[in-house]
């Protein structure tokens, strides 16, 4: 399994926009093959932070998404980028269910 977290930073005004501008690629990403998971959030406490959370069962799936992803038309920002974003991918060797 693969995950993908990251944050984007905006101004606080335009995150709902720059939501709203990611709806149709999440909607396609969680449909491709692979995918677990697939979210743009608004942080809770910081309104500029938007938080990415993806999860793939594999490395190639994740390759692929990201073929598809530069291959296809980007969301139109309309001028609502990020100013600026952080992306990390974790190799994950093992899971667990959390539980007392």
């Amino acid at each position: 399994m693969v995950i993908v977290g990251g944050t984007f930073e905006m101004e606080p005004g335009r995150r709902q926009q720059f939501l709203e501008s990611r709806v149709e690629m999440t909607r396609v990403s969680r449909g491709e093959a692979g995918c677990l998971e697939y979210t743009f959030a608004p942080d809770p406490i910081e309104p500029g932070r938007v938080v990415l959370f993806e999860r793939w069962n594999s490395q190639e799936a994740l390759d692929a998404h990201l073929v598809a992803l530069r291959a296809g038309p980007m969301p139109d920002d309309s001028g609502i980028g990020p100013i600026t974003s952080s992306v990390t991918i974790y190799d994950v060797s093992g899971e667990r269910k959390l539980g007392r």
